[in-house]
């Protein structure tokens, strides 16, 4: 799929001012814009890519006269050179998607739970990335192959640090699961995992449980909290929410979509939950 960026989309997924992006296109030649039959300018996946890791080379204390004259192969040498923590690891988690660069992923997210801790890495770090996921979708520049390939990287780690865990045996319990049609289940992973390193004992039922189900496990269980969510809307959506919360224990409610709702009295939001696992 081909990208098309305007220069403020570089700006927006880069970080790099549109003034900067200007001056080294002009003045050292690192881009080349193509133009539309209009004569519009625009930017591909390939003048992305190596903006990112020029900005990269250039806060690591290399001349940008200097980074202009690499060759792709140089570039790439002294990029992976590098230890990327901090803001830099925005950079290269946006190259390892676009290039499903599975080693770049895996440097950066080591940097990243060596600078923060593996919580912090995900809460400060790899959420908000995905905001900048969306960001993409929206300008319709990357295809469902790289966000299901990327995704599934963070995937697998939410669930290897949760496995290695200590798995408590009287703590308060927890019940996690998602509503039918919801399979956005990255967010419900890591509070898994987070709740389970507070004491919580968790009992993770996954993605899309119809809420027959859950009534038969709370039936046999006695959770003191639910934690479900979605990252879709659906029109049921109100509807669902009050069915939850007449189970009578508290529900925390993650995902964007709750925030749009009055919620019961005993329905809480993603701030809520923010705020009694102390991620802030």
């Amino acid at each position: 799929m081909a990208a098309y960026y305007s220069i403020r989309d570089l700006e927006e997924l880069s970080g790099v001012k549109a003034h900067t992006i200007r001056m080294w296109e002009k003045r050292y030649g690192v881009i080349h814009p193509g133009r539309t039959d209009t004569n519009i300018r625009f930017y591909g996946n390939d003048e992305l890519r190596k903006l990112l890791n020029v900005s990269l080379l250039v806060r690591n204390g290399y001349r940008i006269s200097a980074v202009s004259t690499m060759s792709e192969k140089e570039l790439t040498g002294a990029v992976t050179g590098l230890a990327p923590t901090g803001d830099e690891a925005w950079e290269n988690l946006l190259l390892s998607l676009i290039e499903l660069d599975e080693s770049r992923f895996r440097r950066t997210f080591t940097g990243l739970t060596q600078e923060l801790g593996f919580e912090q890495a995900v809460f400060q770090v790899i959420f908000p990335f995905f905001d900048r996921v969306g960001l993409m979708w929206q300008l319709g520049t990357i295809n469902p192959a790289q966000e299901h390939f990327f995704s599934n990287l963070v995937r697998n780690r939410l669930i290897t640090w949760t496995e290695e865990l200590p798995l408590p045996e009287d703590g308060p319990e927890v019940l996690l699961f998602l509503p039918e049609h919801e399979w956005h289940e990255l967010g419900l992973l890591f509070y898994a995992g987070a709740l389970r390193r507070r004491g919580y004992r968790t009992t993770y039922l996954g993605q899309a449980v119809p809420i027959e189900s859950l009534a038969r496990v709370l039936a046999a269980r006695s959770p003191v909290m639910l934690v479900t969510g979605a990252t879709t809307g659906f029109p049921e959506f109100p509807s669902w929410a009050a069915d939850i919360c007449r189970f009578g224990i508290p529900v925390y409610f993650t995902g964007p979509v709750p925030g749009a709702y009055d919620l019961p009295d005993n329905g809480l939001k993603i701030s809520d939950l923010i705020a009694l696992l102390k991620l802030k």
